[in-house]
C-alpha cells in the first residue's frame, strides 16, 4: 500500500545549513503523520491527532528557537520579521489546539493544510531568504 503523504520534500526546499534542513524534513515527516491519522477518521483521527499534535508543538518551538539562534549570531537585518512569523505562527496554532480541546469546531484535516501551506510557503520563501544572505556572508568570508 502506497503511503499516504500531504508534503513531498524537494531539494528546493533545501536551505543548505544541515542541521536546519534535517529539522525542516522532521517537521515535514511531522505534518505527514498527523495527515495520516487525520485519515483514520473520527474519534480515532481525534485521539492520534491531540497525541500529536503536542508533540509538533514542542518540536516546532525547538526549530524556531534553533533558526532564530543563527539568524541572531550573524545579525540577519530581517530578524525580527523572521522571529514575528514564528511567534504568530505558534500562537495560530496553539489557537487552534485550545479549540480542539475545548470541542470546539475543528476538523483536523484542515488544521493540517493550514500547517502544509505555512510549511512550506515560510521554508520556500522566508527560510530561503535567510539561506540567501548566509551565503553571501559565507562568500565574502564573513562567516
Amino acid at each position: 500500500m502506497e503511503e499516504k503523504t500531504i508534503i513531498e520534500w524537494e531539494d528546493r526546499y533545501t536551505v543548505y545549513i544541515p542541521m536546519v534542513d534535517d529539522q525542516h524534513k522532521h517537521l515535514v515527516s511531522m505534518t505527514n503523520e498527523l495527515y495520516e491519522g487525520c485519515l483514520l477518521g473520527g474519534e480515532a483521527a481525534h485521539a492520534y491527532f491531540q497525541k500529536a499534535i503536542h508533540e509538533a508543538v514542542q518540536y516546532v518551538q525547538k526549530h524556531f528557537a534553533t533558526e532564530e539562534k543563527i539568524l541572531k549570531t550573524v545579525n540577519y537585518p530581517e530578524y525580527s520579521i523572521h522571529k514575528k512569523e514564528h511567534e504568530d505562527f505558534i500562537l495560530e496554532v496553539l489557537q487552534q489546539v485550545k479549540n480542539f480541546q475545548e470541542g470546539k469546531k475543528f476538523v483536523p484535516n484542515n488544521f493540517v493544510r493550514f500547517l502544509r501551506e505555512w510549511v512550506l510557503t515560510h521554508i520556500a520563501v522566508s527560510d530561503k531568504k535567510y539561506a540567501d544572505y548566509l551565503l553571501k556572508l559565507k562568500k565574502e568570508g564573513k562567516i
